[in-house]
């Protein structure tokens, strides 16, 4: 038979081969499509977890950084209520070299400096001769735009009754100026040996003048009276 319609035999076999591959297609594509179902049900399963989470990341407050439990090492340096205030500021001439001294707690300052008294002429005399003096506040002591130098010292309250009660006695018992021996800076060289500081020599201009004695020092910022003061 199949020698009699040999044409009919391939016809057969092309439908056959043709059939399967539709087979081999077809069940291919329902593998597809029911891979893509089962990934469906999966996402459709997790969108409400995910919501879920998502959702309570958004209430839920971050955890804080892990600190550490050592604290760093704190060195404050003590310092006293009370201050003596080393300052030189601008002038006609060369400038001026006084203290501010009191009680950190108060606006109030008290100042101490050795000038000739009167303008002018008794400053021009005073580079000859001695002249008269006065140790209370001069003008531009309380104006800081004159200020060129300052070193700030601290005392306790104790002490300061000694380094204050001093300074009144040097007030008091300095009557004379002189531009090359009892000068500006002469007097508050005083103040800071009392204090037990190291005072540079007193020829020099008041701005050098506070910001040697500052270097001096090694910039301390506080002092402590001997206890045979007084």
């Amino acid at each position: 038979m199949t020698r009699k319609y040999p044409g009919l035999q391939r016809l057969a076999g092309v439908a056959v081969l043709a059939a399967s591959v539709s087979l081999g297609a077809g069940s291919g594509s329902a593998q597809q499509l029911a891979a893509r179902s089962d990934q469906q049900q999966r996402d459709a399963s997790l969108k409400p977890a995910a919501k879920h989470a998502e959702s309570m990341a958004a209430v839920t407050p971050s955890a804080p950084p892990a600190r550490s439990d050592a604290k760093p090492i704190q060195r404050a340096t003590a310092r006293g209520p009370y201050y003596v205030d080393f300052r030189a500021r601008t002038a006609a001439s060369y400038g001026h070299a006084f203290v501010w001294y009191g009680k950190t707690s108060e606006k109030e300052v008290e100042v101490a400096g050795l000038a000739p008294a009167g303008d002018t002429l008794p400053y021009m005399l005073g580079h000859l001769v001695f002249v008269p003096s006065e140790t209370g506040a001069s003008y531009g002591d309380l104006d800081e735009q004159y200020l060129t130098a300052s070193y700030r010292v601290y005392l306790n309250e104790a002490d300061a009754k000694k380094v204050f009660a001093y300074i009144k006695h040097l007030q008091e018992t300095s009557p004379l100026w002189n531009a090359a021996t009892t000068n500006c800076t002469f007097f508050i060289g005083r103040i800071a040996t009392f204090m037990g500081l190291k005072a540079p020599f007193h020829l020099l201009k008041p701005e050098e003048y506070v910001n040697e004695l500052r270097e001096l020092n090694g910039g301390r910022k506080t002092v402590q009276l001997e206890s045979d003061r007084s």
